[in-house]
């Protein structure tokens, strides 16, 4: 019998540092998984937030397209030529930002005075870019009128007498 107790204490003797041994496993394995999830949500946040980044950046290229064409045009030509709202591809349907919709809303304004315009830019998410301004109305039909000083300017003289008298500059 004591042959048989010796060996029953030996086996319980090395069975217990394998026992440890396979729970230190599985406390490494449950940080580790821990630790993977916390790296797999911070890499999905970031990848989302670098996509409504670029979404903002598409957002204000597109602003600056439809704003740059209503200067160039004129508040008053521009409705008649576009609609006031609508997506970027009714301008061209294989436009690669034609899933963005926009709003443009020209207010009125007496004559000689700038007109109100607010545009707003959605994109293929929903989330809204909004750009307020003033837009003066174009006068006339010459788009590049000639404009000249009353006076020729007589660059050589006014800088003689600069030298002269540098208390003279305007």
């Amino acid at each position: 019998m004591c042959v048989r107790s010796e060996s029953i204490v030996r086996t319980a003797r090395l069975a217990a540092p394998r026992a440890f041994a396979l729970m230190e496993v599985i406390v490494a394995g449950v940080i580790l998984a821990i630790g993977l999830g916390a790296a797999i949500s911070l890499s999905m946040q970031s990848l989302t937030a670098q996509q409504r980044g670029e979404h903002a950046v598409q957002a204000a290229a597109l602003m600056d397209e439809l704003l740059g064409s209503l200067v160039a045009l004129g508040p008053v030509e521009w409705n008649r030529q576009y609609s006031p709202s609508g997506s970027f591809s009714s301008f061209d349907p294989n436009y690669k930002y034609g899933d963005f919709q926009y709003d443009m809303k020209i207010e009125d304004a007496p004559q000689g005075m700038p007109c109100d315009v607010l545009l707003i830019v959605k994109d293929p998410q929903g989330r809204e870019y909004r750009c307020a301004t003033r837009v003066a109305l174009r006068l006339g039909e010459d788009p590049d009128p000639e404009r000249s000083p009353s006076e020729a300017l007589d660059r050589a003289a006014y800088f003689e007498s600069l030298e002269e008298d540098p208390s003279a500059a305007k």
